[in-house]
């Protein structure tokens, strides 16, 4: 009868769990529905304004702002932080999208469109579906799995062929090659998935590709 009990009960947490994700689904597609031509920009939360990606973020994003593109973050610190300061110095729209973790991380201050999740998976989601473009800074696993979840997405055709830039020649080349050289020549990828990725390190390339993709995308 005890174990009936507990079985009732874990069924009832899991079903109140739902109600969880569906609200958290509800609030960021209120928040965010509208927005905008936007991007998603990724990357450490490690990094700080010392370095030299902190800086190339910041300018980044205040060049995406000044042409009416909003920028979406992880809104933590580092990366994260860089880019929304960028965006909202220059007046543009600067969207954080922050993680609650056993380790919290803290919101940074310059997101002035904010939402606070509970769990990846919606995040992920609001991260791909108000974004026209990806732009991938240095970052850790938390960036791969943002950088490989925009990838398969596009490779596997359940989104738009939205471009995926890597940000940092000398961060990613690496990753790059190991891609072409044991994915692709293994045949586990095909040479065409190879053109869903640009790798830069010139902020102006990306304004291009992402407002090119913008004019043929939005609607007329």
């Amino acid at each position: 009868m005890e174990k009936q009990f507990l079985i009732d009960e874990i069924q009832l947490s899991e079903s109140w769990r739902l109600f969880k994700i569906i609200g958290e689904f509800v609030e960021g597609v209120e928040t965010l529905y509208g927005l905008g031509p936007a991007v998603s920009i990724f990357g450490s939360a490690r990094m700080t304004p010392d370095t030299p990606y902190y800086q190339a973020a910041k300018e980044l994003a205040g060049l995406l702002a000044k042409s009416d593109i909003a920028v979406i973050t992880g809104g933590g610190g580092g990366i994260m932080e860089a880019a929304n300061k960028g965006a909202a110095e220059a007046g543009g729209k600067s969207v954080g999208l922050n993680i609650t973790l056993p380790m919290e991380q803290k919101p940074n201050p310059y997101a002035n469109i904010s939402l606070q999740f509970n769990y990846f998976f919606i995040r992920k989601v609001m991260f791909i579906k108000y974004a026209y473009a990806y732009i991938i800074m240095p970052g850790g696993f938390g960036t791969m799995d943002e950088l490989f979840e925009a990838v398969t997405l596009i490779q596997t055709h359940r989104i738009k062929p939205l471009p995926v830039i890597l940000f940092g020649v000398s961060y990613w080349t690496g990753l790059v090659d190991w891609i072409k050289a044991t994915l692709l020549e293994n045949g586990n990828i095909s040479p065409e998935d190879m053109n869903i990725l640009t790798v830069t390190d010139d902020p102006k390339e990306v304004l291009s590709i992402v407002g090119h993709t913008i004019d043929l995308t939005s609607p007329a």
